[in-house]
């Protein structure tokens, strides 16, 4: 009887397991997912450092420059200086 007690504990043991490694938490599947995630957010990081790269160097520009501002002032304004004309050219 013990010869066959032992052997029975170790498979119940190697199949609890195996059960955990397929499909208990930290299991393969949940781990392949998670890298997929974590590869989509690595992306959408990428792209936010990008967009706050693109307007930490605007804020930069317009602390040191003027020229950015008038440039900005013109074109999404309409501001024009003294003695200037505005000639606004329809493409319809």
């Amino acid at each position: 009887m013990g010869a066959r007690l032992v052997p029975a504990v170790l498979l119940a043991l190697l199949a609890v397991l195996h059960a955990q490694l397929w499909l208990g938490r930290g299991s393969i599947p949940e781990v392949n997912q998670m890298r997929v995630k974590l590869a989509e957010q690595k992306a959408l990081n990428a792209k936010a450092q990008l967009a706050n790269d693109r307007l930490t160097a605007e804020v930069r520009d317009l602390k040191e420059g003027l020229e950015m501002v008038e440039d900005r002032a013109r074109t999404e304004l309409g501001m024009v200086k003294p003695n200037e004309i505005f000639v606004h050219v329809s493409t319809k």
